[in-house]
């Protein structure tokens, strides 16, 4: 098969080349140049692009470089920077995994004549027992990815390939190690790839949107203190809210850009019962019923029961989830994806609702 292994510089896709070599395959890999700007962490620096590189070069094989910056900016920088702007809470490493290394880069993949797309995602792509095809969660519990792949459907699933996906992280490092790959030690990149560490989330925004300062209320209305940047507050945050230390916990629970309001409260008036997901995709066909619902790339799912509300059959569809105990509001804007009964095998996901 005629594989093009897309490359970050971590040692999860160099692993992932060198198991695909190993099975036989024809690969080449190709590294993204996605984000123009400084960079200094996630996945985007100079460094990461040069160690894909020479990992490459280990693994005798051509090294390409595809230049997707203005798809980046569009489809992942600019819709951040608005999301933000609109009291929304946005998750651009999904919406990079979207757009890009499924979209774009395997569009690209086609056109170049190759069979398929590989990552160093730690998921699995599984069939079933009428050839229909599955994504499934990592061997590696702790490191599973299949939360941030969810959008993919079974057009994607054909030509995608998760070569690490059955090894725990600790074996891929060994793995590395022992073919002597120079990523062999190199620390997971945590960051979203165009916030730097030095300026971090609010230098970045703030050198594209004007900050609007608000008040924060508690939740019968009496203003209890003030907030410089209404963009930089979330559902759920606890600190840089303007309210002294000591005394109970509180979060906000809400963010009312229009009005300038930060509604704050207790870890009760945190929990719902119930929580609307917009924009849904299936990864087959649509469910309704009793699933598992994960709302944060490394949080536990909860059981819930979905019922779908409106849309049509397979895409932008708006679900409604019914907890089967009250659980903590998601911040609008983050994915929430559903899995099956047993937890293992991803059905889609989509956004959380205002």
């Amino acid at each position: 098969m005629k594989v093009l292994l897309a490359m970050s510089g971590g040692v999860d896709s160099s692993v992932a080349g060198a198991l695909l070599l190993e099975q036989g395959h024809d690969v080449v890999g190709v590294t993204m140049k996605l984000w123009g700007g400084e960079s200094d962490s996630g996945c985007c620096s100079v460094s990461d692009v040069d160690d894909a590189r020479r990992v490459a070069q280990q693994l005798d094989i051509d090294h390409l470089v595809f230049n997707f910056g203005e798809d980046f900016e569009r489809h992942v920088v600019a819709p951040y920077v608005k999301a933000h702007a609109d009291g929304v809470t946005p998750n651009p490493c999904v919406e990079c995994n979207r757009h890009l290394k499924f979209d774009r880069l395997l569009r690209r993949a086609e056109q170049l004549g190759f069979d398929a797309v590989a990552t160093g995602h730690h998921a699995r792509v599984g069939r079933t027992a009428a050839g229909r095809y599955t994504l499934e969660r990592g061997a590696d519990d702790a490191k599973d990815q299949s939360y941030v792949v969810h959008m993919l459907d079974q057009a994607a699933l054909a030509r995608t390939l998760f070569p690490v996906g059955d090894i725990d992280k600790a074996r891929v490092r060994e793995l590395a190690a022992e073919r002597r790959l120079r990523t062999a030690s190199k620390p997971d990149s945590q960051d979203v790839c165009f916030i730097t560490s030095r300026g971090g989330r609010e230098t970045f925004l703030g050198n594209r949107i004007d900050f609007r300062a608000g008040r924060v209320v508690d939740g019968g209305g009496a203003v209890i203190g003030d907030v410089a940047a209404l963009e930089m507050m979330t559902i759920g945050q606890r600190r840089g809210i303007g309210l002294p230390g000591g005394g109970p916990k509180r979060y906000i629970v809400d963010v009312d850009i229009a009005a300038g309001i930060v509604t704050v409260g207790d870890e009760e008036q945190m929990l719902r019962s119930t929580m609307r997901v917009e924009h849904v995709v299936w990864t087959d066909a649509p469910v309704a019923g009793p699933v598992r619902v994960q709302c944060s790339a490394h949080g536990a799912a909860a059981t819930a029961i979905t019922t779908l509300v409106d849309g049509s059959i397979m895409v932008d569809v708006t679900v409604e989830v019914a907890w089967d105990s009250p659980q903590r509001r998601v911040a609008p804007g983050q994915s929430v994806v559903f899995y099956d009964s047993a937890d293992r095998v991803v059905l889609g996901g989509g956004l959380a609702a205002r």
